[in-house]
């Protein structure tokens, strides 16, 4: 595959001083210009003043020139035009949601390997004479990477014919006629859109260790704010990783997540469909509904929720 990983996201919010305290407090190193830092992926998470919170854009990595050139062919095919920075960078914007998409040509990620978090099992003892490493640990949990970000669209077949045949992008699952995972990496899924009455951010997940840093993470988030919490802990199907949802101030969610499904390009990977909840998760308290249909969606349709 020529894309090779989610780079960066870009969310407008109206409030962008008190989201960007959220998203330190979540993890995240600021970077200065608005922009926060993962461990291994460097910046990914910039946060820029909008109206309403949404998708502003997203960066995708590809490996070298001819990518670009390949990208802004198809989506000429689409009647898309594209803006070229020889060598660099192509820039697009979705018309279904007004997502600005940049690939730009940059090494791949190569995250430094974990050793494997010891789990004693019927059997199987791997950390005898020593208590668990995840109620030992002090240290505040920091993201490794972005892993997704997940669009609502109001046509799910541009958004999906935009990020899949004029990107690039590859299909993981199917959720119905109502949303699809699409990757641009190894991982099940960078990007999944949905529809949706309106165009907004749904969230955006974050990569740790494994589910003791999932719940360390989210526990602390909690400590003081217990309204920011939404869905969790449980473990998704499509995709398969542990999971535990936030929210922001701005109200997009946030995930901590673990142990996601890898997809690389000489494994066989036929993609699945699933109806109603199957695809969200697999165990664990079912979603509740403002993660189907966040609070704030009817204020978003209208404009309700802005400031100047």
């Amino acid at each position: 595959m020529a894309l090779h990983r989610l780079s960066s996201v870009t969310m407008g919010v109206p409030d962008p001083a008190a989201t960007a305290s959220y998203y330190t407090e979540f993890g995240l190193a600021p970077d200065g210009d608005g922009w926060f830092a993962t461990r291994d992926g460097g910046r990914q998470l910039r946060i820029v003043h909008a109206p309403t919170r949404r998708l502003v854009e997203v960066r995708i990595g590809v490996d070298d020139p001819d990518d670009l050139t390949a990208a802004a062919y198809r989506l000429s095919r689409f009647g898309i035009d594209a803006s070229v920075s020889p060598g660099a960078s192509l820039t697009a914007v979705e018309i279904a949601t007004g997502v600005r998409a940049v690939l730009q040509v940059e090494p791949r990620l190569v995250q430094p390997p974990v050793p494997p978090t010891p789990y004693n099992g019927p059997g199987r003892v791997e950390r005898p004479g020593v208590r668990a490493p995840g109620i030992l640990r002090t240290d505040p949990v920091r993201p490794r990477k972005l892993g997704h970000a997940v669009l609502g669209t109001t046509d799910l077949a541009i958004t999906m014919g935009f990020f899949r045949d004029g990107l690039g992008f590859r299909t993981s699952d199917l959720m119905g006629d109502a949303g699809a995972f699409l990757r641009c990496s190894t991982d099940h899924h960078n990007i999944l859109v949905l529809t949706a009455p309106v165009a907004f951010l749904h969230h955006t997940s974050w990569q740790v260790d494994d589910v003791d840093d999932i719940g360390r993470g989210a526990t602390a988030m909690l400590e003081d704010h217990p309204e920011r919490h939404v869905w969790g802990l449980g473990r998704h199907h499509a995709g398969s990783n542990f999971f535990w949802y936030l929210k922001d101030p701005a109200g997009n969610f946030s995930e901590y997540y673990s142990d996601m499904d890898s997809i690389p390009d000489d494994r066989p990977w036929t993609p699945e469909v699933f109806e109603g909840a199957k695809g969200l998760f697999n165990w664990g308290p079912p979603p509740p509904p403002s993660f189907i249909k966040p609070d704030d969606l009817a204020g978003l349709m209208t404009g309700a929720h802005t400031t100047a």
